[in-house]
């Protein structure tokens, strides 16, 4: 097999790309337009969630969940959140016609380009979608990212089906509700400037690098007049004809820049600049610092991106590794973790309880069982040891401390313990006093250790009423007012912590953690 036909799978699946973008920053309409950096692939936009901004080219578009945006390539556009400052959730997919329709629907110049998504003259297509058309189209996305993904046989067909169904779906969703005169946002701008404009943008993309392009050679080459073609731009796009080109250069120097060790003089030359000190000029006006500045800059980002995906790696594997109970792999982890220079509190938050808050999820839903749990606990403190001293270096506190036991007279256990692990698991210390504990013992523990909750579990009937004495002994104790009770086992019900005037009843050692943790927040 030829390498080029190694590479071929892969530069067709670079040629679609699904995503999720989320944004915060509200929308201005005096936004650097170089965030609106054309792109050469049609972009189908889903609104997933929130409210926000839509600019395209120059257009201001209100858009919400269930709104779908088709735009066409090299058109510059972009998603902002609206004024609340609510984040803005949009689900893309990214194309090339050329590598996955066919036929007329790949020619950019033939009506029938994109299936006739377009209308006549226009950038971008829009609608609100109903219920059913937009659970179709959801569909049709997802269908296309796990084809992608996972390349089976003959995904490209799939892609291919999958897309082309999703744009005649639309299309035809489109071209009934402008004959219903509904969903369409308005747009004063006569059709053949925007398509004249369209193909000015196109130009550029594909030209930027020529320093002979112009507008008055642009102008010419569409037979109108160079202030024809600056009113028409500046209305369209908001932003002039050579200020446009020249951002276009500079975010194409940006990336040479960043992606390449091209050096200033080929960059001036590939983006159509006529020499070095009119690049410096212009680089430092409109990105604020030199080349060379920006270059470090973007690469200490790189450094630093990729520390940071190395550090989820290791938090992530950590957690995966206690849900499966491997005590030593934990342990290994998590001294990685320590010798690349995460915190302590990072590697018990991140790693440690967020996989003993997954299986906390999954005992409560009856998911995994008692010896899952009970592995999973190990594991975990198999990582807490070697944390324990690092947190005390850092001054980390626990999120409260608890005293746990089984009362008087019960000498069941195995309940007590899953309970103790998950409040471990979710950053409380817990203090065990065993099995067969007296109420006075809860109370004076809770009153010398500080302790905010006491928990108290009993599996025999003749022992329930213990825990009422813990209420009674709190109360004698003056302490009532500062610690919570909380009680269960199998016997236990809600009614009876009513009775008795226990703070809370849980039905297993999961919600108990959440009600502790809620308890001290």
């Amino acid at each position: 097999m030829s390498n080029e036909t190694q590479k071929q799978p892969d530069a067709l699946r670079a040629s679609l790309q699904i995503d999720n973008k989320t944004t915060e920053t509200v929308y201005s309409p005096d936004v650097v337009y170089s965030r609106l950096t054309p792109s050469p692939l049609v972009e189908i936009g889903l609104v997933t969630d929130g409210n926000g901004i839509h600019r395209i080219i120059n257009q201001e578009l209100p858009c919400s969940e269930g709104d779908i945006f088709i735009v066409n390539a090299n058109v510059p556009h972009g998603y902002f959140a609206g004024e609340s400052g609510a984040a803005l959730t949009v689900r893309t997919l990214s194309f090339s016609p050329s590598a996955w329709l066919e036929g007329n629907a790949s020619v950019a110049s033939d009506p029938r380009f994109c299936y006739g998504v377009f209308q006549e003259g226009s950038t971008a297509a829009y609608a609100m979608l109903n219920a059913k058309t937009l659970d179709e189209v959801k569909a049709a996305i997802n269908h296309m990212e796990v084809e992608r993904n996972h390349a089976q046989p003959d995904w490209e067909s799939a892609v291919r089906a999958h897309l082309s169904l999703l744009l005649i779906t639309v299309g035809r969703y489109i071209n009934d509700a402008i004959k219903s005169d509904v969903s369409q946002k308005a747009d004063t701008v006569r059709p053949q400037n925007r398509a004249m404009i369209a193909s000015i943008i196109h130009t550029i993309a594909a030209n930027y690098g020529d320093p002979e392009l112009t507008q008055e050679r642009i102008a010419s080459d569409l037979f109108i007049s160079t202030s024809r073609l600056s009113r028409m731009f500046q209305q369209i796009m908001g932003i002039s004809f050579s200020r446009y080109l020249r951002t276009i250069r500079m975010d194409n120097a940006c990336r040479l820049l960043k992606d390449t060790e091209m050096n200033v003089e080929e960059i001036v030359k590939a983006v159509g600049l006529r020499d070095v000190p009119t690049f410096y000029n212009v680089f430092a006006s409109q990105i604020g610092c030199t080349p060379k500045h920006y270059r470090t800059e973007q690469k200490n980002k790189l450094i630093e991106e990729a520390k940071g995906k190395k550090v989820m790696s290791i938090l992530s594997e950590i957690s995966t590794q206690l849900q499966a109970g491997k005590a030593k792999l934990v342990k290994e982890m998590v001294q990685q973790a320590i010798d690349e220079g995460i915190s302590a509190e990072t590697i018990l938050k991140e790693g440690l309880v967020a996989g003993m808050n997954v299986i906390g999820e999954k005992f409560k839903n009856n998911e995994v069982f008692v010896p899952e749990v009970l592995v999973a606990a190990r594991a975990m403190n198999q990582g807490a040891s070697l944390l324990k001293p690092l947190l005390v270096q850092e001054g980390v506190k626990s999120v409260g401390k608890v005293c746990i036991g089984t009362v008087q007279g019960d000498l069941h256990d195995i309940g007590k313990n899953i309970v103790k692990m998950m409040l471990e698991g979710k950053g409380f210390e817990v203090i065990d006093l065993g099995t067969d504990v007296p109420a006075e013992t809860f109370v004076t523990t809770a009153k010398e250790q500080n302790c905010q909750i006491i928990c108290c579990s009993a599996l025999l009937t003749t022992t329930m009423g213990v825990m009422g004495d813990v209420v009674k002994a709190a109360e004698a104790a003056g302490i009532r007012d500062q610690v919570k009770i909380m009680i269960g086992g199998a016997p236990i019900t809600e009614d009876f912590c009513r009775e008795i005037g226990a703070d809370a009843y849980t039905s297993d050692a999961a919600s108990c953690a959440d009600r502790a943790l809620a308890f001290c927040q």
